[in-house]
């Protein structure tokens, strides 16, 4: 295991294993790929701990890692973390048994991509509160039937923004006695009392990460690294600086400060107007 906070981290929304996942790759990368994906989150997959276990040397798993990168299954980077006293930035090595293209890598370093789908069917929030009902009044015990078919409603609750507080104190409050049908009874108040529609502001999600170049290290958004290469490495020259006319280049505005100082004249000196 890497140490907390580093380490492998696998990418969201992946399909289940299958034993086709790697077959588009080499061989050997095919097997390395296996390997590391059947490892935990935070395990150490650097070249020198992957050479501990599996019989290749340091440069054969690096020439892997980075064609996986290439192939989409991986890629390299930074996330800050919250701690109870400071946000720190560890590093992160994604990967993905689904290989992905680069605009899916820029999703994700943004926080857009999708989450990642639970492989066994759950109940729904609107279920589990209604199945659930029972607990705070007995009268309302529901079959599973009856759950199934006023899922739809309480749904339609959550929508309007209700809580389930809300939900439960519609549904419990003031209850007749004897109750001769509980899932008619509910069925009624959760039409009679349907809230309105609440807006709520979307809350901005913040994700601080970043990948960087496999190649020399360089930090950079996705967009600027497809393959998770810079474009200094790939061989793209350096893109012309563009401004208005005249305007002095980035490492030379220091000197031209230093000579505008230079020609200014002492306070005392100045003329008088």
């Amino acid at each position: 295991m890497a140490n907390p906070g580093y380490g492998k981290r696998s990418a969201p929304d992946q399909r289940p294993r299958t034993g086709r996942d790697f077959v588009h790759l080499l061989p050997r990368d095919a097997a390395i790929a296996a390997y590391v994906d059947g490892l935990c989150d935070g395990a150490d997959i650097s070249v020198k701990s992957l050479a501990k276990v599996l019989p290749y040397g340091q440069c054969a798993l690096r020439t892997t890692l980075n064609r996986l990168q290439e192939a989409g299954h991986l890629r390299r980077g930074s996330e800050c973390i919250a701690t109870e006293t400071a946000l720190i930035w560890v590093t992160r090595t994604f990967f993905s048994r689904t290989s992905r293209d680069n605009a899916w890598w820029a999703a994700f370093t943004r926080g857009d991509a999708p989450p990642q789908t639970p492989q066994h069917p759950t109940r729904s929030r609107s279920f589990i509160l209604l199945a659930a009902l029972g607990r705070n009044a007995p009268a309302l015990m529901l079959s599973q039937a009856d759950c199934l078919a006023l899922e739809p409603q309480v749904s339609e609750w959550f929508e309007r923004g209700a809580t389930e507080t809300e939900i439960l104190h519609a549904l419990t409050q003031g209850l007749p006695s004897p109750i001769h049908h509980a899932a008619a009874l509910i069925r009624r108040r959760l039409r009679d009392k349907l809230p309105p529609l609440r807006a709520t502001p979307p809350t901005p999600r913040v994700v601080l990460r970043t990948l960087e170049c496999s190649e020399c290290r360089a930090p950079g958004s996705a967009q600027a690294m497809p393959g998770g290469v810079c474009g200094t490495c790939r061989g793209n020259p350096h893109p012309t600086p563009t401004g208005p006319t005249n305007a002095v280049p980035q490492q030379g505005v220091r000197a031209r400060m230093n000579a505008v100082r230079a020609g200014l004249l002492p306070r005392a000196d100045r003329p008088h107007q």
